[in-house]
């Protein structure tokens, strides 16, 4: 699978393992706050400063989808670290995956 900068094509689209269609939602920024536009399917938006700060940190936070209230920090696999890393490194934020 690959992930296109959308709003920056020029860059190379980076390759990454199918699964990683799961985990996107992940680090997504829903449509509709901190004022990320709707989306068509396939399309995802990540903000720089969460991407920033889950490199930092290496983890990301998880929400249940059963119980709203149940959080869980999830370490970040070297894949996962890599595709945030060249995130900010080509400060993108909007991404399609094919």
């Amino acid at each position: 699978m690959k992930i296109y900068a959308v709003d920056k094509p020029e860059v190379t689209p980076l390759e990454m393992p199918d699964r990683f269609r799961l985990q996107i939602v992940y680090f997504m920024t829903p449509p509709g706050l901190h004022g990320v536009p709707p989306l068509p399917p396939g399309d995802y938006w990540i903000r720089q400063d969460d991407a920033r700060r889950w490199l930092n940190d290496l983890v990301v936070e998880v929400v249940s989808p059963l119980d709203a209230e149940s959080k869980a920090e999830i370490e970040l696999t070297d894949e996962q670290e890599a595709w945030l890393q060249w995130l900010v490194d080509h400060q993108i934020q909007h991404v399609r995956i094919a």
